[in-house]
């Protein structure tokens, strides 16, 4: 599970604590944000695979933080993540390109299954691409 790594976005500190050390624990290479301008910073400098967002923090928000990761990052999986159920949200963060929604408090099995599953759309997505820039290498 090392092999992919995943930045974890809450501004609940006890939150962000527990979910990295249980994500470590089972080999995750897990890091933390605890706001949307923390994690575009880091992003920047250490790009995750995966990026698990919560919906409600203050200041930048979860979909304003998904809108930044898309446009400056298109290729990093979001999954959302809220502890307050909202169809309009999820609805909103899917057709900004986030990968899946999930609900606190989160079944650690569903997430870890989710994060693999982000991981392999985001390479077979790189996959896609590297053929497409050989094709267009090849034409030159």
């Amino acid at each position: 599970m090392s092999d992919f790594r995943v930045m974890f976005v809450d501004d609940e500190a006890d939150f962000l604590e527990t979910i990295l050390k249980r994500m470590q624990k089972r080999g995750v290479a897990a890091s933390g944000a605890d706001s949307g301008e923390q994690a575009l910073a880091r992003l920047q400098q250490n790009p995750a695979d995966v990026v698990v967002l919560d919906v409600r923090m203050k200041g930048m928000d979860g979909i304003e933080t998904l809108r930044a990761i898309k446009s400056e990052h298109p290729l990093i999986e979001v999954i959302m993540l809220t502890g307050h159920a909202s169809l309009e949200i999820a609805r909103e963060g899917m057709k900004l390109g986030a990968f899946d929604y999930l609900m606190k408090p989160i079944d650690l099995d569903e997430l870890l299954y989710k994060l693999e599953d982000a991981y392999q759309k985001k390479t077979i997505q790189q996959h896609k691409i590297k053929n497409i820039e050989g094709v267009i290498e090849s034409r030159k």
